[in-house]
């Protein structure tokens, strides 16, 4: 038993979080020990048999308790029940403790699910601060040290990158012109209500200035397609936050096909990745280190405190509340499933842990 809480752990730890693949876990234990007959469980060892439903068992959890679904590939989904993850023999395993112990591994997987929440809270917390007490490095290095965040450092960089990139915009009020070729337009007519509704500039109105600004592509897994921001200005931003090798690297630049391509990356990889892409052919608007993001952020919230402190915690909340909801429904779920009344056991069983108090 010790072996197998081992083996769900180490699967845990490289979840993100949300835990979108151990909650499905849990709710086929859930399932298998309550209404198995009924949901299709007889046998855990056909994984076909609860493959496509476990997933819309999941999704009617996290969608009430963080208001979300996987975006995730099905082919990553699947992965869950490869033999590195949760393979069928396994599964069967867990499930016959948790049904000998009355749902404690369920209990289990949805105590992880709570620790990461309060890890959540805890950084959401610590970005109420004034400038004058916040730190980026003490903001990042939360994501490192906390077991159940650590997973997401990459999406702590991206949002830290948003909430620079777009208070610098603002503070030095960059703007876009946006206009339309009269002479041209003139021999289009046709197309004017459609340049005009579509751009908003016409032959009347040939030209106008919007404010530049950064939009996130997406949140949480896949949506982005590997794009994590683009512009109004025409550059696309990519942060990669992770140990690069050659072939990643070469794989990040070949899934971009913006003309002008922004990089915020690691010291250490940022000659590999100006290298590829310029092997591939890329406008390289400009590579950022992450030395310098660090610099910045200190001349932030030193030199430019008040023209700029306040503005990039504006946009980091906003940005954290939309990458990393918090669950008020966590308490009441856990209750109406009864994992708050689960008896400690009077035999040895790893997977019971006390609530906090």
């Amino acid at each position: 038993m010790q072996e197998l809480k081992a083996r769900l752990d180490r699967f845990i730890d490289k979840q993100r979080a949300f835990m979108y693949k151990p909650i499905q876990i849990a709710e086929i234990l859930y399932r298998y020990r309550t209404e198995p007959m009924q949901h299709g469980l007889g046998d855990l060892s056909n994984k076909e048999a609860y493959r496509n439903s476990s997933k819309r068992w999941r999704d009617e959890i996290t969608r009430r308790l963080i208001g979300r679904v996987s975006t995730s590939s099905q082919k990553y989904q699947d992965n869950l029940f490869d033999e590195n993850a949760v393979p069928p023999p396994v599964l069967q395993e867990l499930a016959e403790v948790n049904n000998q112990f009355g749902g404690v591994v369920e209990r289990y997987i949805y105590q992880q699910f709570a620790k990461r929440q309060v890890a959540i809270q805890d950084i959401a917390e610590y970005l109420k601060r004034d400038p004058d007490e916040f730190s980026i490095a003490e903001f990042l290095q939360k994501f490192e040290q906390s077991r159940g965040l650590k997973k997401s450092i990459d999406k702590a960089y991206e949002i830290t990158v948003y909430a620079l990139f777009n208070a610098v915009l603002d503070a030095v009020n960059v703007r876009v012109e946006v206009s339309v070729n009269t002479e041209k337009l003139s021999k289009m007519q046709e197309f004017e209500d459609l340049i005009r509704r579509l751009v908003g500039v016409s032959l009347e109105l040939p030209s106008r200035h919007i404010r530049a600004q950064l939009f996130r592509a997406g949140v949480a897994n896949a949506a982005d397609r590997g794009i994590d921001m683009w512009a109004n200005f025409g550059s696309i931003v990519q942060v990669k936050h992770i140990n690069l090798h050659e072939d990643l690297a070469e794989d990040i630049v070949e899934n971009t096909t913006a003309d002008e391509v922004v990089i915020v990356c690691r010291d250490a990889d940022a000659e590999m990745v100006e290298r590829l892409l310029r092997q591939l052919g890329h406008k390289i608007r400009g590579i950022i280190r992450e030395s310098e993001l660090i610099e910045w952020y200190g001349v932030a919230f030193g030199k430019y405190r008040r023209e700029l402190g306040e503005a990039i915690l504006i946009n980091l909340r906003g940005s954290f509340r939309e990458e990393f909801p918090f669950s008020e429904e966590l308490p009441a779920f856990y209750k109406e499933r009864g994992y708050d009344s689960i008896p400690k056991p009077d035999t040895e069983c790893p997977f019971w842990q006390p609530d906090p108090q």
